[in-house]
């Protein structure tokens, strides 16, 4: 409330102050009416800049500074050049705008690189507010993973996408295979997907490097400037990053990490898909596509069934378990029923009766 009473005082006494002084020789109306427009864009400019971080203002002011002081030189080799007049005028107003404007933008934009809180004192505690950027990679984008697990909240920081990496996903979107063009239009669709999440910041940058030919080294040198993570699935730059001492992460090992866990005995029901590689081997997979290798399940493929787990072996593409089925357990298919091969024979019918026939008497023998 006090701040919009002071804004309103502030729109009367420009409003006032331009009425009696009639700037540009205009009438005492149109003056005030001019200096009214003018409070408002104060105001306005006023209103953005409190939405501006301390290391942004300090980094605007530092470069308006050295842009004014590059005009001013530029300035007098214009007035040595070019005679005194109206164009001499002109360009040096023209090149005092042009260097302010480039310094104040460049400066904002390179102000969240300063490190304020070396200077100590009201600066000390700029480091707790430090940002965390986290640089996409094209794959991972295109992946689609990475916008379930931001939406979830596990994702701090800022989320930094390169121009370079746009560009990328602008020309896979635009390719003439019917692949890629669909790979390329749902990372465009995951992106925007991000960027309508509350929770999630996402800041794209237009540094670039163009010694740099390979997009995965721009990364890890986009990186290094903004001492910041790179989240991937790629395996080789992967490596790469690790390298050159750059942070990754890595989305199939999280995917792999969250797998559910199984211990050596356990038991566990699955659905036989296909045939094994080796003799008698059936193949499963659980709902996490991990796969498990059953012993003795070729005569069960197409059922459900209960196995044994043996071991369980973590590779880097994954984890596989292995285990066994136990030939005692009657074999099920998924409704639950008993394979007719394997059910009870039907019960032997009956005999006919057989029928009573008399047996005839012994004939006596006449005595002799």
């Amino acid at each position: 409330m006090d701040l919009a009473i002071i804004r309103f005082v502030f729109l009367v006494v420009m409003g006032v102050v331009t009425f009696y002084l009639r700037p540009f020789d205009l009438q005492p109306l149109p003056a005030a009416g001019v200096g009214v427009l003018l409070g408002l864009a104060i105001i306005v400019f006023e209103m953005r800049l409190r939405a501006v971080s301390l290391k942004r203002l300090i980094g605007a002011v530092i470069g308006s500074i050295l842009g004014i002081f590059g005009a001013y030189l530029f300035s007098l080799v214009i007035r040595e050049s070019i005679a005194p007049g109206s164009t001499q005028r002109f360009l040096e107003l023209l090149v005092m705008l042009l260097m302010a404007y480039v310094g104040l933008i460049v400066g904002a934009n390179k102000g969240d690189l300063l490190n304020l809180s070396a200077l100590g004192g009201i600066f000390g505690g700029e480091k707790q507010s430090k940002k965390i950027y986290k640089v996409l990679d094209t794959s991972v984008i295109i992946d689609g993973r990475i916008a379930d697990i931001a939406e979830t909240g596990f994702l701090d920081g800022v989320l930094v996408l390169p121009q370079f990496v746009l560009r990328e996903l602008q020309l896979v979107a635009d390719s003439s295979d019917s692949l890629k063009r669909n790979r390329g239009r749902r990372g465009l669709d995951v992106m925007q997907r991000i960027q309508k999440m509350a929770s999630v910041t996402v800041q794209i940058v237009e540094d670039d490097f163009p010694t740099i030919r390979e997009v995965d080294l721009k990364l890890i040198e986009l990186a290094k400037q903004y001492e910041a993570k790179i989240v991937t699935n790629d395996f080789n730059l992967n490596k790469v990053a690790q390298l050159q001492g750059v942070e990754v992460l890595n989305i199939n090992e999280l995917a792999n990490a969250l797998k559910p866990i199984v211990l050596p005995g356990e038991v566990m029901r699955v659905f036989i898909l296909k045939e094994g590689k080796e003799y008698n081997q059936g193949v499963a997979y659980l709902d996490d596509g991990t796969m498990v290798v059953v012993d003795n399940a070729r005569k069960v493929i197409g059922k459900t069934v209960e196995v044994s787990v043996t071991s369980v072996l973590q590779t880097t593409a994954g984890k596989m378990i292995f285990g066994r089925l136990d030939e005692r357990q009657a074999p099920r298919t998924p409704s639950g029923q008993v394979p007719a091969a394997q059910a009870e024979p039907p019960a032997r019918p009956p005999e006919p009766a057989r029928r009573n026939t008399p047996v005839p008497a012994a004939v006596e023998r006449p005595a002799e």
